[in-house]
C-alpha cells in the first residue's frame, strides 16, 4: 500500500490526518516559507506546499508526500506568525471587527514518479469587535504566537471568531474534503486506508 507522508511540523495538521483514521509518517521540511516575488498569494501559498512536498520527496524513495502552506490575509497583506506578544495583539487590533480570508495550499507529491497536485482553498472569517482587555486576554494564553494571524479557531481563539464562510478545517490548517480529493486522483481510497496501527496513533516520526 502506497504510504502517505506528511512533509510538517504541524501539530495541528497531524491531529486532522489523525481524525481522518489515516495511517501517515511525519517527515519535517526545511525551506524557505517566504513568498515568491510577483505572484498572487493562492500561488504562493502553493508553491510553498511545493518546496515542502519536494524537499521531503527528495529524501523519500516512494510514498505520498502532503505539505501545506496557510496564510492569513487582510485587505491583501499576509499575516504571519506573529514575533512576540505586542505583535500578535497588533495582529488582532487589526482583524477584531473586520472580514479577513484564510488560504491553504497543497501539494501531493509521488516521491517515485514526481507527479505532483497543486490545490488551495479559501475560507472568509469575520471577527468580533474586541476589547483591549480581551485580545490582551488571548495573547496571555500563549496560543496567538505560533500561529499566522495570531489565533487558532480550534482552541481558545474560537471565542474571537464570530462567523465563518467555507471550510472550518481549512482555517485550523488543513482542508481535509480538499485532501481527499487529491488522495483519490492518486489511486488512494481515504475510506479505505483509515485502519490506524496497533499503538492507536497511526503517526510515526522522522526527522
Amino acid at each position: 500500500m502506497t504510504q502517505l507522508i506528511l512533509a510538517s511540523n504541524s501539530p495541528r495538521r497531524r491531529q486532522l490526518l489523525q481524525q481522518m483514521g489515516l495511517n501517515f509518517r511525519v517527515v519535517t521540511a526545511r525551506v524557505s516559507e517566504a513568498l515568491p516575488a510577483g505572484c498572487d498569494l493562492a500561488a504562493g501559498v502553493m508553491e510553498i506546499a511545493r518546496r515542502k512536498a519536494r524537499a521531503v520527496a527528495r529524501r523519500e524513495a516512494e510514498g505520498l508526500i502532503l505539505g501545506a502552506d496557510t496564510l492569513v490575509v487582510l485587505n491583501g497583506e499576509a499575516l504571519g506568525k506573529p514575533a512576540g506578544p505586542q505583535e500578535a495583539y497588533d495582529m488582532l487590533t487589526r482583524l477584531q471587527g473586520r472580514e479577513h480570508r484564510v488560504i491553504t495550499g497543497v501539494a501531493l507529491v509521488d516521491a517515485g514518479s514526481g507527479a505532483c497536485l497543486l490545490e488551495h482553498e479559501i475560507t472568509r472569517v469575520w471577527m468580533r469587535v474586541l476589547t483591549p482587555r480581551e485580545i490582551w486576554r488571548y495573547v496571555a494564553t500563549g496560543e496567538p504566537l505560533d500561529k499566522a494571524g495570531a489565533y487558532g479557531i480550534q482552541g481558545k481563539g474560537a471565542l474571537l471568531v464570530e462567523r465563518i464562510e467555507g471550510c472550518y478545517f481549512n482555517v485550523v490548517g488543513l482542508p481535509l474534503g480538499k485532501v481527499a480529493g487529491m488522495l483519490e486522483r492518486f489511486g488512494l481510497d481515504p475510506w479505505e486506508v483509515g485502519d490506524r496501527k496497533e499503538n492507536g496513533t497511526g503517526i510515526s516520526f522522522n526527522n
